[in-house]
């Protein structure tokens, strides 16, 4: 991946001549997320949309006319914050009613309006983190396992993964390997005590993801990783949540 150029409130990085990694470099690491648009012969696509502090459409580069779908893989703040600003609005089934109403309560926006430094730089001069609110941004459509997203030159399937969150989807690439995994894995400090985590879900999870052939995969938040290290990763996880069984 190319080096993160920090512009006044996004930072962007090339992944390849096709894929750009979008984040907010100035919010907390908490709820800094990777945002994933990647450019197809009859459709682009923007998986997930970061907090919506600052506008995001204005900073993704789609040709007029050419159709971009949106693809929130779950509802928490730091992926749909920006979601209500696209009209192609996709999301998984199981919280798609609840993407009317973006309730503080389901995406955590509460956690966010008294964290201690919720930004390192204010979007704006009277802005304060207790007034953030995520705009309803219903689906328009939503997605179950093994739906399809085609972009013409390239078919994403889509995976349903829960454990971080009940509703956790990804999408894969099967023919090219590529992978955006969302929260369902990332190479960093897995979350799953949440209120609406499920520690066993996580485990089947982790235990489908060890035979995903995967070429490289792209998380809601950390580095891109390969084959290799996500299944270093899952095993990890499967060892430590074995252990803490044994303890029990």
């Amino acid at each position: 991946m190319g080096e993160l150029v920090v512009g006044d409130w996004f930072g962007k990085a090339v992944v390849d001549a096709r894929t750009t990694m979008l984040t907010e470099p100035f919010v907390h690491d908490f709820v800094r997320a990777n945002m994933w648009h990647l450019k197809g012969r009859d459709a682009d696509l923007l998986v997930d949309t970061g907090m919506g502090i600052r506008p995001l459409a204005p900073e993704i580069d789609t040709p007029a006319g050419k159709p971009l779908i949106v693809v929130a893989t779950h509802i928490h703040l730091d992926h749909v914050g920006s979601l209500h600003e696209f009209p192609l609005r996709m999301g998984p089934r199981m919280s798609a009613a609840r993407f009317d109403g973006m309730d503080d309560a389901v995406t955590y926006a509460y956690m966010f309006h008294n964290l201690d430094g919720a930004v390192s730089k204010l979007p704006a001069p009277d802005w304060k983190a207790s007034d953030y609110r995520i705009p309803s941004a219903p689906l328009t459509r939503a997605l179950d396992e093994g739906d399809v997203i085609d972009l013409g030159d390239r078919k994403l399937r889509v995976l349903h993964l829960p454990g971080h969150s009940p509703d956790s989807i990804a999408l894969f690439d099967e023919a090219d390997g590529l992978f955006f995994a969302g929260d369902a894995i990332y190479d960093g400090m897995l979350i799953d005590d949440l209120p609406d985590s499920d520690r066993t879900a996580y485990c089947r999870t982790m235990q489908r993801l060890l035979d995903l052939p995967i070429r490289i995969g792209l998380g809601g938040h950390g580095p891109a990783f390969g084959a290799a290290r996500m299944r270093e990763m899952a095993s990890s996880y499967l060892r430590r949540r074995e252990r803490f069984a044994s303890a029990l």
